[in-house]
């Protein structure tokens, strides 16, 4: 099999701008010693990257632009799935008072669409196009357990199953079995499992050949988030929610 040809400065390009998101700014000589790049390499990839707007430079600094802001947010409204799962999103933080989420996954990752908080929602790290590891998420859970074992097997592979917290599943084996059992129930738990004291509950979105395309949760802290509230209410809500999500996909 021929194998895909990459330009190296526009690798270069990249690592520097995910150490930018990284660091939340840096001067080029942090940069070139994070990233073992020459110090001229780093200063004229940022040159070039402040010249077209993606890079803005306040002093020494230099910080991520928001032009990137528009490419997300034109790739994210091009998207069907985003428009019909909003409200209820919406809804299910109105109706809960917690935190509820939507994601769908891209190159093994996730990437939070969108989110919105209830009344009584924590604070937490999560943004809209975040990306986060599938393994360690009950959002993440509910999509794998929808998935071709082979696709799977192919995002384990290329993504690993890091430790995020002391709960997070780092065993093949017992992240297939969990994924059979929310196949079972029909919705997915995560148990602090990214972020420790944070619990989700989350259901997939899948087609009509049952392959996931999507999934939708509530989160909150595990004192508010336990017994039949979290088993019963709860996952009852985000099932609710992502039904009408596929519906509305189905006839749109």
């Amino acid at each position: 099999m021929k194998r895909d040809v990459t330009v190296d400065a526009t690798e270069t390009t990249f690592r520097i701008l995910e150490m930018l998101k990284e660091l939340d700014g840096a001067g080029v000589t942090e940069l070139a010693t994070r990233l073992d790049i020459p110090k001229s390499t780093v200063h004229n990839h940022l040159v070039t990257l402040r010249k077209n707007e993606y890079v803005v430079k306040h002093g020494t600094t230099y910080r991520v632009g928001l032009q990137f802001l528009e490419f997300g947010e034109h790739t994210r409204n091009r998207m069907k799935i985003y428009d019909i799962a909003r409200p209820e999103v919406e809804g299910l933080a109105e109706e809960t008072g917690e935190l509820s989420n939507f994601l769908v996954e891209e190159h093994g990752l996730g990437a939070y669409l969108c989110r919105a908080r209830g009344d009584r929602a924590v604070r937490v790290d999560t943004y809209a196009g975040m990306r986060v590891h599938l393994h360690c998420t009950g959002l993440g859970k509910a999509m794998l357990a929808h998935m071709p074992e082979a696709r799977v097997s192919e995002i384990l592979d290329r993504r690993g199953l890091e430790p995020r917290t002391e709960t997070t599943i780092t065993d093949r084996d017992t992240l297939y079995e969990a994924l059979a059992a929310i196949r079972e129930r029909g919705y997915a738990i995560d148990h602090g499992e990214r972020l420790s004291g944070l619990r989700c509950v989350a259901a997939p979105i899948t087609d009509d050949a049952d392959n996931a395309v999507g999934a939708v949760s509530v989160s909150g802290p595990s004192s508010r988030m336990k017994g039949e509230q979290l088993e019963k209410d709860i996952s009852e809500l985000v099932m609710s929610a992502a039904n009408v999500i596929e519906l509305n996909m189905s006839h749109s």
